[in-house]
């Protein structure tokens, strides 16, 4: 069994990875109100897609582009189905897991039941990011429906605020199925973390730290981000070399 030492330990870690996932996911939203992101500014991207979309009689490019969208979401939701099943058959074999997690560096011993409630942890991780992806295609389509709906260039009797109005509200349905599609991909990003904490509850403190940090930089310090604000913006002045 474990001691008191050991059972604190994975609580602290439990606690601070639902910390670090759900706070997270709040600030970035918070933040992005007033702060250039990735998702705001993609945001104002597709706003003038479709503007422009109303100006061309065909949309055939338009609707291929959303069904890429949403095969991109179809493809995580397989796959997410796919580590859940395979999450579920290392649970019936947890035995033979932990025998073999016990031979590596590092490993702290576990019983059982705490390599069972480590494994259940991962799955929950993974069935949040199942709903998202899933949701995520389903609001891809409601766009596609929308953009299937948009006036065309040359029907008189729809005026240019009833234009206006239906290129925020079809953008901001992508932006919405794009947020979707975020939270799953972050999903992905915390579910790694999790397999530190097979190894220690530190190591898996310290991870999903360093994930917190990764997700971060890349949504509001990442050089793409800089290049779409230069072109959104039309700045003239010259961006600073990144890496990323």
């Amino acid at each position: 069994m474990f001691s008191i030492d050991d059972d604190l330990a994975n609580l602290l870690a439990a606690l601070w990875f639902l910390i670090c996932w759900v706070g997270y996911n709040r600030y970035a939203l918070w933040k992005g109100r007033d702060t250039a992101c990735l998702a705001s500014v993609l945001h104002l991207y597709r706003e003038d897609w479709m503007r422009r979309l109303l100006l061309r009689d065909n949309r055939i490019a338009d609707a291929s582009v959303i069904g890429n969208l949403e095969r991109n979401a179809s493809f995580f939701a397989s796959s997410t189905l796919i580590i859940l099943a395979g999450i579920l058959t290392v649970l019936g074999a947890s035995d033979r897991a932990v025998s073999l997690l016990a031979d590596l560096p590092l490993v702290q011993p576990v019983s059982r039941g705490m390599s069972e409630i480590k494994l259940l942890g991962l799955a929950v991780v993974f069935v949040y990011a199942f709903f998202t992806f899933s949701w995520c295609m389903r609001q891809y389509n409601f766009a596609a429906v929308l953009i299937g709906s948009a006036p065309m260039v040359g029907e008189r009797h729809v005026s240019e605020l009833e234009r206006k109005a239906f290129s925020e509200r079809a953008a901001r349905v992508i932006s919405m199925a794009a947020n979707q599609f975020n939270l799953g991909l972050r999903s992905y990003y915390f579910g790694m973390a999790v397999l530190a904490w097979f190894i220690n509850p530190w190591l898996f403190m310290l991870v999903t730290t360093g994930v917190l940090l990764v997700l971060y930089r890349r949504e509001f310090h990442s050089a793409v981000l800089d290049v779409m604000v230069y072109t959104q913006t039309l700045a003239v002045e010259p961006l600073k070399d990144k890496n990323e």
